[in-house]
């Protein structure tokens, strides 16, 4: 038999999505010619695209074996193994391997992937900038630089860098709906959703981007529009989380506390380790007449949070007012007080609306 038509079939049954049949004739291929590297690295991608990354590295590491020189696809493909397996460390070696034999976009791009996925955003930033030093144009990698720093809250540096790539690509729709975002939380509506136009036309059925431009029309108290574009944000993404919370919001602020408690408990079911959820769900059942089931459901926020937030205690202390227990309400407002003396200037600015509630409770209790 002749190894090299074999080899060709392979790769033919492979772009075909036939990834079974495709591994057979590889190692079909690697029986006739066990020495040779390419044959060696076509099975080890095979068993990486069919999930098995154990079975995969050890061919790689047989490849290495053979191989009379440095590969960079090998230490690649094994560092992408690694990460599927969880084994980080393994991971960034190989990683760094590789571009010790060549420098590749594509494996910066998985060093900086496993960083993130251990929440090491700063050596994720930091691997990124080396890439850009090596490709300072690469649009991809300016708009995930730009994205870390947004997850590390430097806003003012993510939109630098959004900037530079959108000055690259004006019309990459991910860059577009980030830099919208920030825009948004400046509170400039109208700023926001004239980018959020542009993202729409490249991609009009993206769940992220109606459920930013809902909550734009929220921010400019168009509830009507919003509810419609964050309803069709919830058509296309059913298992987002944050889209039946912001739906949750709209409905309560709308008045609307049947259709908010069904959006908060959907959210609840989806992320159960977010307390705004059970805070704004203890304030619509509370609106519900349900005192027990509202108190409940501020505990959960509270034992969450871990009193950082001082909004989750105030709201609590009005709804124990409310329903009469003023004892346990100066004990939630005691806790609102040093969660308040703790919290930094910016926080405390957020919203005006707190300073005054507090001062109206504060002389209900009679403190």
């Amino acid at each position: 038999m002749c190894e090299y038509p074999i080899y060709v079939k392979a790769l033919i049954k492979r772009q075909q999505g036939r990834i079974q049949e495709s591994l057979q004739l590889f190692q079909a291929a690697t029986a006739l010619n066990p020495h040779n590297v390419a044959n060696l690295k076509q099975v080890g991608r095979s068993l990486y695209l069919l999930g098995k990354h154990k079975a995969a590295v050890d061919v790689y590491d047989e490849a290495q074996r053979v191989s009379t020189a440095e590969d960079w696809e090998i230490w690649h493909n094994k560092g992408l193994c690694h990460m599927y397996l969880k084994q980080y460390d393994e991971s960034v070696e190989c990683f760094r391997s590789a571009n010790d034999v060549q420098r590749h976009d594509t494996t910066y791009r998985q060093m900086g992937k496993v960083f993130t996925l251990q929440e090491r955003y700063q050596e994720a930033v930091d691997v990124y900038l080396e890439a850009l030093e090596f490709s300072p144009d690469n649009p991809e990698l300016l708009t995930t630089v730009g994205l870390l720093y947004l997850r590390m809250g430097e806003n003012y540096r993510a939109f630098e860098y959004l900037g530079n790539s959108l000055s690259v690509d004006p019309r990459d729709a991910k860059t577009i709906l980030a830099a919208g975002s920030i825009i948004q939380d400046h509170n400039d509506m109208d700023g926001a959703l004239i980018k959020y136009r542009v993202a729409a036309v490249q991609t009009p059925n993206s769940a992220q981007l109606w459920n930013n431009v809902g909550m734009c029309f929220f921010g400019k108290r168009k509830y009507i529009a919003s509810i419609a574009c964050l309803k069709r944000a919830l058509y296309l993404d059913p298992f987002e989380w944050i889209i039946a919370y912001n739906l949750g919001l709209v409905h309560l602020t709308t008045g609307q506390c049947a259709s908010a408690f069904h959006f908060f408990s959907s959210s609840i079911n989806l992320k159960p380790d977010f307390p705004a959820a059970y805070m704004y769900l203890a304030v619509t059942l509370a609106r519900l007449d349900d005192f027990e089931n509202a108190c409940a459901a501020y505990d959960r926020a509270a034992e969450i949070d871990g009193g950082a937030d001082f909004t989750i205690r105030l709201n609590y202390a009005i709804t124990l007012f409310n329903g009469g227990d003023a004892e346990r309400s100066r004990t939630q407002f005691a806790e609102f007080e040093k969660a308040w003396l703790a919290a930094d200037e910016e926080s405390r600015a957020a919203d005006p609306d707190v300073e005054t509630q507090a001062e109206t409770l504060r002389r209900a209790l009679g403190l």
